[in-house]
């Protein structure tokens, strides 16, 4: 027994050696946004701003302002109202009428094989005129620069695909700890510092800044291919990298930001969506990152305290691997070295909002989003 607790401290040393490893190479070769110089004005190509709103009352007039506010000559803007039933409608009207280039449609039916966002979309790709479609949600605030900047790096670099992380703005302290865990796992995971190289099978595409060539996105068939992924967005960057489109990530902060959820309830209730979903509906999945996530980032704390000798030595290590790691690779985003101590906790509740995106998908027969209920059936049939 004394050999198994000490070969799983040894396995939880390593994958925070690792980790660390890994995350040390994605702040040296992921760039911000905000550093890329400002392209100038004869050679920027025109862009189609594309927002699916559905009940957004509460940020979209901020959101849409700073699209509005955006530094660039050649823009239109066409925001998809997906069947809204709050205020949104009103205050897509209201603004319109203050600024020619917002185009609104209001989408009052949605066709069977879609889901909502992803419908609208697809539709608004289909009106949109410019060499580059810019995809983003209704609640995401841009710096005036964010876009002329995010065009210069596409134009430098031969992109087709630019996609952009966000800056997050949660009020809360221990919801901003939990977005930094899931920004460790989604950093582990995919690995977004590997989209450029075209040699890589790795990905990415960020719903909050997905710049995409019009021709490229016509060449995969627009959002028809994943007409039924709660991660379109990341399925999109899927797609583009697969079809040989070439693809880039940088940092948003300073110039593409949001505030991901308000309160406990909404991240657990926004994060239901994609949890199943991004593991392609597989329980083994979910039961071998389950015991990962026990074994590598919340045992290591209770074996410091329970063991004894080598092993808890090695514990030791391991946690403190694990709070240095969280808290250089989080720290431009505000955490501090003792946030650490929460880390553990954290993952405990995305485990939770894990298993229970899983439970109620098979209990219901799939996903219920804004209102709309999507089935299972359907879901698992689009794969990408």
């Amino acid at each position: 027994m004394d050999a198994v607790i000490q070969g799983v401290a040894l396995l939880a040393v390593g994958f925070w050696m690792v980790a660390g490893l890994h995350l040390a190479r994605a702040k040296k070769s992921l760039a911000f946004l905000a550093e890329i110089p400002l392209a100038k004005d004869g050679v920027l190509p025109k862009v189609s701003v594309i927002i699916a709103a559905r009940n957004e009352e509460r940020k979209l007039e901020q959101a849409l302002r700073s699209v509005l506010g955006l530094e660039y000559p050649h823009l239109e803007i066409f925001v998809m109202n997906d069947r809204s039933t709050d205020g949104t409608s009103e205050i897509l009207d209201r603004i319109a009428n203050q600024d020619h280039r917002v185009m609104i449609r209001h989408l009052t039916d949605l066709p069977d094989g879609w889901l909502g966002k992803n419908y609208a979309l697809h539709a608004g790709a289909r009106e949109a005129t410019g060499e580059f479609l810019l995809f983003t949600d209704a609640d995401i605030v841009f710096h005036p620069q964010a876009l002329r900047k995010a065009i210069a790096h596409v134009q430098k670099s031969r992109l087709d695909h630019l996609t952009v992380i966000p800056e997050d703005t949660m009020p809360e302290f221990f919801l901003r700890i939990v977005a930094a865990a899931f920004g460790i796992f989604f950093f582990l995971v995919f690995q977004p510092w590997k989209a450029k190289d075209p040699r890589s099978r790795k990905y990415m595409g960020i719903g909050a800044f997905n710049l995409v060539r019009a021709s490229a996105y016509a060449g995969i068939g627009g959002h028809r291919s994943i007409a039924m992924r709660p991660d379109d967005d990341l399925k999109l960057g899927k797609l583009l990298k697969q079809n040989g489109y070439r693809q880039d990530v940088l940092i948003g902060k300073g110039m593409v930001t949001l505030e991901w959820y308000r309160s406990l309830g909404e991240l657990i209730e926004g994060l239901m969506k994609n949890s199943f979903a991004g593991v392609e509906y597989r329980i083994s999945v979910v039961l071998l990152v389950t015991v990962g996530a026990l074994l590598g980032q919340v045992w290591p704390w209770i074996g410091m305290v329970v063991t004894t000798g080598p092993a808890q030595a090695l514990y030791g290590v391991a946690v403190v691997l694990m709070v240095v790691v969280f808290w250089v690779a989080m720290a431009p985003y505000g955490i501090k070295p003792w946030h650490g101590v929460l880390f553990p906790i954290a993952m405990l509740l995305l485990l939770f909002i894990q298993w229970r995106a899983m439970i109620l998908t098979l209990w219901s027969g799939g996903i219920t989003w804004r209102g709309t209920h999507y089935p299972l059936r359907a879901l698992k049939a689009n794969k990408v």
